[in-house]
């Protein structure tokens, strides 16, 4: 593996598997738009790279989709969107 350019601060190693995980309210198909935000930057998702976990009292749901990141540029682009996003409470 080796560093992608412009990525000399970055502690990662480009491309690498990476996961994001997201936070929001359960319902209407939360995982549905993680997984467009997320395909706006990475077309090419793999199958079976989204798993989703319920709250207890199923009032939130936590998405975490694993992706092959190219860039720091393309990671920080991804969390931009999502946090963005009124449904997103959280991104990590």
């Amino acid at each position: 593996m080796k560093s992608g350019a412009g990525n000399e601060n970055s502690f990662l190693e480009f491309p690498c598997d990476f996961p994001i995980k997201v936070m929001g309210k359960a319902g209407d198909a939360f995982d549905m738009l993680v997984m467009s935000i997320v395909r706006k930057h990475v077309p090419d998702v793999r199958e079976g790279a989204l798993r989703n976990r319920v709250s207890r009292r199923g009032n939130y749901i936590a998405v975490t989709i694993t992706i092959e990141a190219q860039t720091q540029e393309q990671i920080d682009a991804i969390y931009h969107d999502l946090t963005a996003h009124e449904r997103v409470i959280m991104a990590l």
